[in-house]
């Protein structure tokens, strides 16, 4: 049950990066000084990463049923 919830605290952290990631390549949060701001590329590399975390979650939350049954 612990192993499950730290995956689903790790898999959270991860979406709100690729959330995070995602918001600097359209120019919304960030210094404009960062590498990522206004970049296109970090755009399509934040859905990536935010999509890892929800898998990573959702690993986590089948961890915890599994473990449950």
């Amino acid at each position: 049950m612990k192993k499950g919830i730290s995956v689903i605290i790790v898999g959270a952290i991860i979406g709100i990066l690729g959330i995070i990631f995602h918001l600097q390549g359209h120019s919304v949060v960030g210094p404009q000084s960062s590498f990522m701001y206004s970049n296109p590329d970090w755009v399509t590399y934040g859905i990536q990463i935010a999509i890892i975390g929800l898998i990573v979650i959702g690993a986590g939350i089948i961890a915890i049923i599994l473990k449950k049954g």
